[in-house]
Protein backbone atom coordinates (compact mmCIF):
# COMPACT_ATOMS: atom_id res chain seq x y z
CA UNK A 1 0.00 0.00 0.00
CA UNK A 2 2.95 2.30 -0.40
CA UNK A 3 2.24 3.22 -3.41
CA UNK A 4 -1.42 4.10 -2.79
CA UNK A 5 -2.46 6.81 -4.06
CA UNK A 6 -0.09 6.60 -7.02
CA UNK A 7 1.28 9.78 -7.86
CA UNK A 8 1.57 9.15 -11.37
CA UNK A 9 -1.13 9.44 -14.01
CA UNK A 10 -2.80 6.11 -15.26
CA UNK A 11 -3.82 5.61 -18.74
CA UNK A 12 -8.10 4.13 -19.72
CA UNK A 13 -8.26 4.41 -22.82
CA UNK A 14 -12.14 4.55 -23.85
CA UNK A 15 -11.88 6.27 -27.63
CA UNK A 16 -15.58 6.22 -28.17
CA UNK A 17 -16.32 8.84 -25.65
CA UNK A 18 -15.06 11.32 -27.58
CA UNK A 19 -18.64 10.96 -29.71
CA UNK A 20 -20.22 12.39 -26.25
CA UNK A 21 -17.24 15.25 -26.06
CA UNK A 22 -17.69 16.59 -29.67
CA UNK A 23 -20.98 16.83 -29.99
CA UNK A 24 -21.44 20.39 -29.95
CA UNK A 25 -24.65 21.10 -28.57
CA UNK A 26 -25.62 17.72 -27.14
CA UNK A 27 -28.94 16.59 -29.07
CA UNK A 28 -31.67 16.87 -26.45
CA UNK A 29 -34.16 15.42 -28.79
CA UNK A 30 -32.75 12.27 -29.59
CA UNK A 31 -35.48 10.02 -28.22
CA UNK A 32 -38.00 11.48 -30.24
CA UNK A 33 -35.26 10.84 -33.34
CA UNK A 34 -34.96 7.39 -32.30
CA UNK A 35 -38.86 7.12 -32.28
CA UNK A 36 -39.18 7.78 -35.83
CA UNK A 37 -35.97 6.38 -37.47
CA UNK A 38 -35.67 4.04 -40.05
CA UNK A 39 -32.24 2.92 -39.29
CA UNK A 40 -32.79 1.14 -36.18
CA UNK A 41 -28.92 0.44 -35.65
CA UNK A 42 -27.71 4.52 -36.14
CA UNK A 43 -30.00 4.87 -32.88
CA UNK A 44 -29.38 1.61 -31.47
CA UNK A 45 -32.90 0.01 -31.43
CA UNK A 46 -33.44 -2.92 -30.07
CA UNK A 47 -37.14 -3.92 -30.47
CA UNK A 48 -40.28 -1.44 -31.47
CA UNK A 49 -43.91 -2.37 -30.40
CA UNK A 50 -46.85 -0.49 -30.71
CA UNK A 51 -46.23 2.15 -28.47
CA UNK A 52 -42.86 2.09 -27.34
CA UNK A 53 -39.14 1.05 -28.01
CA UNK A 54 -36.05 -0.35 -26.27
CA UNK A 55 -32.76 0.90 -27.45
CA UNK A 56 -29.39 1.02 -25.81
CA UNK A 57 -28.19 4.19 -24.26
CA UNK A 58 -25.12 5.97 -25.82
CA UNK A 59 -23.38 7.61 -23.18
CA UNK A 60 -24.75 4.34 -20.59
CA UNK A 61 -23.86 4.35 -16.93
CA UNK A 62 -22.43 0.71 -17.03
CA UNK A 63 -22.02 -1.72 -20.05
CA UNK A 64 -25.71 -2.55 -21.67
CA UNK A 65 -27.59 0.47 -20.26
CA UNK A 66 -30.76 0.30 -22.31
CA UNK A 67 -33.86 2.43 -22.09
CA UNK A 68 -37.37 1.90 -22.36
CA UNK A 69 -39.06 4.85 -24.53
CA UNK A 70 -42.80 5.58 -25.48
CA UNK A 71 -43.15 7.11 -29.04
CA UNK A 72 -45.26 9.70 -27.62
CA UNK A 73 -43.03 12.46 -25.87
CA UNK A 74 -44.18 13.26 -22.93
CA UNK A 75 -42.74 14.26 -19.45
CA UNK A 76 -45.77 13.48 -17.49
CA UNK A 77 -46.00 9.91 -16.54
CA UNK A 78 -49.77 10.16 -15.63
CA UNK A 79 -50.04 11.09 -19.21
CA UNK A 80 -49.78 7.69 -20.68
CA UNK A 81 -52.24 5.53 -21.28
CA UNK A 82 -52.49 1.92 -19.53
CA UNK A 83 -51.23 0.05 -23.07
CA UNK A 84 -48.42 2.62 -23.09
CA UNK A 85 -47.80 1.80 -18.89
CA UNK A 86 -48.09 -2.08 -19.62
CA UNK A 87 -46.15 -1.48 -22.93
CA UNK A 88 -43.17 0.05 -21.54
CA UNK A 89 -42.42 -2.19 -18.59
CA UNK A 90 -43.11 -5.41 -20.78
CA UNK A 91 -39.83 -4.10 -22.73
CA UNK A 92 -38.38 -3.12 -19.69
CA UNK A 93 -38.84 -7.34 -18.90
CA UNK A 94 -37.78 -7.88 -22.20
CA UNK A 95 -34.30 -5.49 -21.37
CA UNK A 96 -33.88 -7.38 -18.41
CA UNK A 97 -34.13 -11.12 -20.21
CA UNK A 98 -31.71 -9.89 -22.88
CA UNK A 99 -28.90 -8.55 -20.80
CA UNK A 100 -29.12 -11.72 -18.87
CA UNK A 101 -28.43 -14.03 -21.84
CA UNK A 102 -25.50 -11.28 -23.67
CA UNK A 103 -24.09 -9.72 -20.65
CA UNK A 104 -25.15 -12.10 -17.85
CA UNK A 105 -26.28 -9.29 -15.04
CA UNK A 106 -26.53 -10.26 -11.90
CA UNK A 107 -29.35 -7.62 -10.89
CA UNK A 108 -30.69 -4.06 -12.71
CA UNK A 109 -31.38 -0.48 -11.33
CA UNK A 110 -34.71 0.07 -12.54
CA UNK A 111 -36.26 3.47 -12.57
CA UNK A 112 -37.15 7.36 -14.10
CA UNK A 113 -35.48 10.70 -13.57
CA UNK A 114 -39.11 12.92 -13.83
CA UNK A 115 -37.74 16.33 -14.38
CA UNK A 116 -34.86 18.14 -14.34
CA UNK A 117 -34.47 18.59 -10.79
CA UNK A 118 -34.71 14.80 -10.76
CA UNK A 119 -31.58 14.10 -12.80
CA UNK A 120 -33.50 13.80 -16.26
CA UNK A 121 -31.21 14.71 -19.41
CA UNK A 122 -34.23 14.69 -21.45
CA UNK A 123 -36.72 16.42 -19.03
CA UNK A 124 -39.33 16.54 -22.07
CA UNK A 125 -39.69 13.20 -22.94
CA UNK A 126 -39.81 9.99 -20.02
CA UNK A 127 -37.84 6.85 -20.47
CA UNK A 128 -37.43 4.38 -18.47
CA UNK A 129 -33.36 2.78 -17.37
CA UNK A 130 -32.41 -0.67 -17.07
CA UNK A 131 -29.37 -0.71 -16.08
CA UNK A 132 -27.48 -3.84 -15.34
CA UNK A 133 -24.84 -5.14 -12.35
CA UNK A 134 -23.28 -7.46 -11.21
CA UNK A 135 -22.12 -8.61 -7.93
CA UNK A 136 -18.45 -6.58 -7.13
CA UNK A 137 -19.19 -4.00 -10.05
CA UNK A 138 -18.37 -1.04 -7.80
CA UNK A 139 -14.28 -0.86 -7.60
CA UNK A 140 -12.42 2.41 -6.55
CA UNK A 141 -12.17 3.84 -9.74
CA UNK A 142 -15.57 5.82 -9.18
CA UNK A 143 -14.72 6.39 -5.86
CA UNK A 144 -11.28 7.82 -6.12
CA UNK A 145 -10.49 8.50 -9.40
CA UNK A 146 -14.24 9.86 -10.23
CA UNK A 147 -13.82 7.40 -13.34
CA UNK A 148 -16.87 5.25 -14.18
CA UNK A 149 -15.33 2.18 -16.93
CA UNK A 150 -17.23 0.93 -19.61
CA UNK A 151 -15.78 -2.24 -20.65
CA UNK A 152 -17.42 -3.02 -23.83
CA UNK A 153 -18.14 -0.83 -26.74
CA UNK A 154 -21.72 -0.17 -28.19
CA UNK A 155 -21.91 -1.37 -31.72
CA UNK A 156 -20.68 -4.79 -31.05
CA UNK A 157 -22.36 -5.12 -27.55
CA UNK A 158 -25.60 -4.02 -30.03
CA UNK A 159 -24.91 -6.55 -32.68
CA UNK A 160 -24.78 -9.10 -29.78
CA UNK A 161 -28.07 -8.02 -28.11
CA UNK A 162 -29.62 -8.33 -31.62
CA UNK A 163 -28.59 -11.68 -32.45
CA UNK A 164 -29.71 -12.97 -28.75
CA UNK A 165 -33.36 -11.31 -29.58
CA UNK A 166 -33.50 -13.00 -32.95
CA UNK A 167 -32.72 -16.41 -31.53
CA UNK A 168 -34.81 -15.88 -28.67
CA UNK A 169 -38.10 -15.32 -31.64
CA UNK A 170 -36.92 -18.27 -33.32
CA UNK A 171 -36.55 -20.63 -30.22
CA UNK A 172 -40.28 -19.35 -29.63
CA UNK A 173 -41.78 -19.47 -33.05
CA UNK A 174 -42.23 -15.83 -33.23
Amino acid sequence: MSDFPRKEVETLWAPWRVEYFEKQPRDRDFLARAATASDDAEYLVLTRRKTAFLMMNRYPYAVGHLMAVPYRKTADLSSLGDNEIVELWRLVAHGQALLRSVAHAHGFNIGLNLGESAGAGVADHLHIHIVPRWNGDTNFMPMIAGTRIISEGLEPLYRKLIAAQENAQKSSGQ
